[in-house]
This record gives C-alpha cells, structure tokens and sequence, in this order.
C-alpha cells in the first residue's frame, strides 16, 4: 500500500495551498535523543527531578484546603455571585497552580492576544490538543471542562476539578453524552453567568503536526467561540502524549529534567458563527478549524477520534508509524463504506473477492465492485492498492477488516488466509503471505523471506494458517526480529526549520461529548481522555 499522490489542505499565507502527503502519522510520537542529551537527562534526574516532583506535588496538596473550602455547600447546578471570599481563593488556587506548573520548568508562560469575556465568548476551543500539560490555561482562567464523571471521585484531585465547575460525561448513563450537551448549551446560553468552557474539540491527543477532524459537541450550541492555540516550541519534544510513543509518566519525567519548558497561548479574534453555521454544527466546527490551521501554519486532515483506534493495538502486528491505513479509513468512512460493515458483511466480501480467483481490476472495475461512482475518494482508495493499473480485491478487504476491527488481527490474518489459501490444503506460498502482512500492517513494502523459512521449517513451499499462529505465538516480536519492515527514506517536509532556529515540537486528553458514532468502538473511549 502506498499513500496516493494528492493534497492535503492546509491554510497559509491567506490562501489554500498543497502539502504533501508524506507528513507525520499523528497518534504517533517517537523520541531519539544523541548522547549529550542522554547524559543531561540522567544528571537531572538525579538532581532537579525530584526537587521538582516533591514542590509539584506539594503545591498540589497545598491547593487541595482552598478547593475544598470554596466547594462546600455549592450548588452543582446553579452559579451564585461570586462572594469576596471566594474570589479571594480563586485567585490563591490561581497563585498556586501557577507555582507548580513554574516548578515544573514552565518559567514563562508566553500569552498572545486578548482572552474574551464570558459573555463574548461563552465557550474556548483549544486545539491543538497534545498533553496533559495542556491543562496550563486551565489553571491560568479557571474555565469549565469537560471531564468524565469518575475523575471527582479521585483523592485531591477530584475536589480540585470540581472547583473548576466542570461538565461531567458518565459513561454508566448511555444518555450522558445528550446531557452533556444540553448542559453546555443551558451555560454558554447564560449571558456570562457561568464561567467559560474551555474544549479540545480534537477530542483526543496529537503529535501537533496538523490539525484531525474536529468534533460537533463545542459548535452544538451555535454560540461565539474564542479559538485558543497551544504551541510548545522546545528544542525537544518530551510534552506529546500520544497512543503510540512515551507513556505518561516517562512523559514527565523527560519534561521535569528539561532546565526551561516553552509554552505560548494564542487568544484569536472571538468567532460568532453564521445562520447557516448554527444549523450546521460540522460546518461551523471545519471553519473554525480552517482558521486555526491558518493561524498554527498547519496542515488539516480529516483523521479523527475513532482512527486512534488504529494506533492503539499492542500485539504482534502493531501498526508501524508510516501506515497507509490511516487514509483507507478517511477514505472508507468519507464513502460511507464503514458503516454497514459487520462479521458477516467481511466474510461476504471475501467469499466475493475470493470467487474473482485472483483477477486484478481497473480503476472503473473497482468502482463497480464497490457500486460507486468515479469519485475522487474511490480513485484514491484505488491507488492506495494499484500496481500496473491493476488492483486486486482482496488486498481491498483485508485493509477494510483492518480498520473496521482494530483489536482482532488475528481474525483479520485468518480471513486473508481464507481469501489466498489454496483449496486443497489450505496453504499460502511466500509471495501470497508477503501480500496479506504488508496489506495488514498498510506498508509499502515487506520483507518476507527470512520470515516465510522460519515458518516454514520443513521445507514445503507454502504455510497453513495454524502453522503461521503456532509461530507468531513462539516469536510475536517476529516483524522486528526478521527485520521485515523497512523505513521509508524521510523526505524533505514543510516543517524542517533552520539549525539556528529551536525545532517545533510536534504535538495527546478531552471527553468525546458529541453524538455517538455508531461504529466507534468503545475500547477506544477507555484511553486519554479528561
């Protein structure tokens, strides 16, 4: 599988132009560090981690009386005039979170623009969306989040969220997500009453090297919004937290032993949304989003919530950083293809293409297959898998069982086996498995031959599909320990800055509030989100 040669839209300079379509899968950061910066590491964290570990998590502790204090006896669904009292402990917790978050290497925090009033603009979208350290304007306004319910429940922490007034997602109430809204239209429609609600409409965390889908729930309302951008232009990346690369606490540990942490806050104009753009939340939600791509001078893309699923298996056949199916799934979900996908509707697909015996279609032979029409998505999805100007189906359908069951690839491997196998012994060849992995895993290229002998210890040809489980239950690290995959060569990017200058960091936590897809899987709710 390849990436096809297209656009991606992106914002600059006032105008629309063309970025290539080699840019960073973004649920995906990788951290490389030369000696001199492994050596810096392992001084600080003998020396400044844990000083500032114990002041953060001191002045965390010292916040907790002042939370608490101003919580009790608050009503959870009615705002009372804010009392001298009150705004005195507002602006303590305020003092305080700003010292924990300076002895935490954020020095500085660099504000841009001017930040709207409650009744300008009743809710903040805040994008993009890459860290828990993107909690920092949080603290710095006190603006409403949206978090799940079960965070109150935490020690300390739950009483200081609750400070925050946020709006709760249960996940035990299948309603909770239509309250939530409502709860978000009752506030931003208060005339100033209610504090801000600060959203990440990405809803998920990034590596910051575009901008994904953003989601409807912070446009519902169809009131003002103050686009808010994040940038951390560090020398070194140790903020991301995304689904594949550092966990949370390395994150932290990396980014405490950092003598100085960048972070810029840029307030843009105050957004109030057209007739037509009330009506239409997605609409609204893209215009926005056009307007902070512009603004951060980054790409836009159309990968969303339920792709990190894609990134988020762990076993044997992990998705590689450089995998195509990231744009099959745009592209299948864009066609509506991955909706009426079911068990049964895969294995139709496969008795279908299995019957083509191998025949390679065209471009209108595959429109066809797919009753479509020649549009630019099915021509795209076609080159994903061309070779000659041909394609075969099969490559087709396990691609869609890829994206449409993320956590089943041994089912996946099976089906494709179903599809390629001979019928009387239920074997592949060499070449036939080379297909089937390199159409799994979405790359361009699988070196299969060391694999296929290992498999193959008695010299036949050809592998069952219970000879190919046997082994990956022996060796599931075989896709590294037989170097099958080979890295693209990188290729000059739009994001390479001069040596003179600090690298941007590339930018992963917000509740999914918008109306429930049906095809998202719920594993994949379970994960970074606030």
């Amino acid at each position: 599988m390849r990436v096809p040669n297209r656009k991606l839209h992106t914002a600059v300079d006032g105008g629309d132009s063309g970025v290539s379509a080699h840019f960073k899968n973004p649920f995906v950061h990788e951290l490389r560090f030369t000696p001199l910066q492994k050596l810096k590491i392992a001084v600080m964290t003998l020396t400044l981690f844990p000083v500032r570990l114990f002041f953060a998590a001191f002045m965390m502790l010292l916040a907790w009386p002042f939370a608490f204090v101003a919580t009790v006896g608050r009503s959870e669904d009615a705002v009372e005039p804010l009392s001298w009292w009150r705004w005195l402990v507002d602006l303590a917790l305020k003092a305080i979170m700003r010292a924990m978050w300076f002895s935490g290497g954020f020095h500085w925090v660099r504000v841009k623009g001017r930040p709207a009033l409650p009744s300008e603009a009743p809710i903040l979208t805040m994008a993009p969306h890459s860290s828990y350290f993107d909690a920092i304007p949080v603290t710095m306004t006190m603006a409403s989040i949206v978090m799940k319910a079960e965070s109150k429940d935490i020690p300390v922490w739950g009483t200081l969220i609750k400070f925050i007034r946020p709006v709760f997602v249960s996940r035990s109430d299948q309603d909770s997500r239509r309250k939530t809204v409502e709860e978000i239209k009752r506030r931003a429609c208060s005339d100033g009453k209610w504090p801000q609600i600060m959203i990440f409409p990405e809803g998920t965390c990034t590596n910051r090297s575009c901008l994904i889908a953003f989601k409807p729930g912070a446009f519902i309302p169809g009131v003002p919004v103050q686009p808010v951008l994040l940038r951390y232009p560090n020398e070194m990346d140790t903020i991301s937290w995304t689904w594949q690369g550092p966990g949370a606490f390395k994150i932290l540990w990396l980014t405490l032993c950092q003598l100085h942490n960048f972070i810029e806050i840029e307030y843009l104009p105050t957004y109030t949304p057209s007739e037509e753009e009330k009506e239409d939340p997605a609409l609204f939600a893209s215009n926005v989003r056009r307007i902070m791509a512009k603004a951060l001078g980054l790409p836009i893309i159309d990968y969303s919530f339920e792709d990190c699923q894609l990134a988020m298996d762990k076993g044997p056949l992990r998705l590689p950083r450089h995998t195509c199916l990231l744009e099959f799934a745009r592209l299948v979900r864009h066609l509506g293809l991955k909706t009426r996908v079911t068990d049964e509707v895969l294995h139709e697909e496969a008795s279908r293409a299995r019957k083509l015996c191998g025949s390679r279609l065209d471009l209108e032979g595959f429109a066809q297959y797919l009753n479509q029409s020649m549009t630019e998505a099915v021509q795209d999805i076609y080159s994903l898998f061309e070779e000659h100007g041909k394609m075969d189906v099969r490559e087709y359908v396990i691609a869609l069982s890829v994206v449409c069951r993320p956590f089943r690839y041994l089912e996946t491997i099976k089906l494709a086996f179903r599809m390629f196998e001979a019928q009387e012994d239920g074997a592949v060849v060499e070449d036939e498995l080379a297909v089937i992995l390199k159409t799994a895993l979405g790359v361009g290229d699988f070196a299969v031959c060391d694999l296929f002998r290992a498999i193959d210890c008695q010299d036949k040809g050809k592998i069952t599909f219970d000879n190919f489980c046997g082994f990956m239950e022996k060796c599931p690290d075989f896709v590294e320990q037989y170097h099958c995959l080979r890295e693209p060569i990188p290729q000059h990017s739009r994001e390479s800055t001069s040596p003179s200058e600090p690298r941007p960091s590339t930018n992963g936590f917000c509740a999914d509030f918008s109306p429930r897809d049906p095809n998202t899987h719920s594993a994949a709710h379970s994960k970074k989100q606030d």
